[in-house]
């Protein structure tokens, strides 16, 4: 009897290995599940705004190159990646791509002000005055960061002395979906 039961397990193990077992792949479908065409894309300067406020500024970058497929290079997308490339603090990159977004669309407050907090960072204070001057013309100083952003430069540029070299460390503190505000740091 033991025999048999060794038997009978044995040959299950057996024909159990034998089985393909896992998912059944449909014909002509090679690895992934297809794509459900009439599925909906989220667009990629929501997913990459959504990512900007989580804190995922790499991710976020990576959300607007794609939306560059659907929209094209516009202000839009220039001001997101700009924006992206500040939270990570490429400041380099993220002048050049600010710079073409005020090209391509000159009236846009939010670019400016983004414009200004990259030249703060890099200490061009001057310049950084008058960028965040057009930011606040083109608000009429409706946005509040705007507005503090360019008293503070206009306090750094009226304290610089050719003397002694004065560091203060700034941080930056996103406001709203792609606008910064600069502020001093406590230490």
């Amino acid at each position: 009897m033991r025999l048999i039961q060794l038997g009978s397990v044995l040959s299950i193990t057996l024909l159990a290995a034998c089985s393909p077992g896992g998912q059944k792949i449909q014909e002509g479908q090679v690895y992934a599940p297809a794509l459900d065409p009439r599925g909906e894309a989220v667009d990629g300067l929501v997913v990459g705004h959504r990512l900007m406020d989580a804190g995922e500024h790499e991710l976020a970058l990576d959300a607007y190159t794609r939306a560059i497929s659907t929209h094209g290079m516009n202000a839009e997308v220039l001001t997101a990646l700009g924006s992206a490339n500040l939270a990570l603090g490429r400041l380099n990159q993220s002048e050049k791509l600010l710079r073409k977004a005020i090209e391509a669309e000159g009236d846009w407050a939010e670019a400016w002000n983004n414009l200004g907090v990259v030249l703060m960072e890099r200490g061009k204070i001057a310049e950084a005055v008058e960028v965040f001057r057009r930011a606040y013309a083109l608000d009429n100083g409706q946005n509040d960061s705007i507005r503090d952003n360019l008293r503070l430069a206009l306090a750094k540029l009226e304290n610089s002395s050719y003397g002694e070299a004065q560091e203060q460390e700034f941080k930056l503190v996103r406001r709203g979906s792609s606008v910064y505000q600069i502020s001093l740091t406590n230490g």
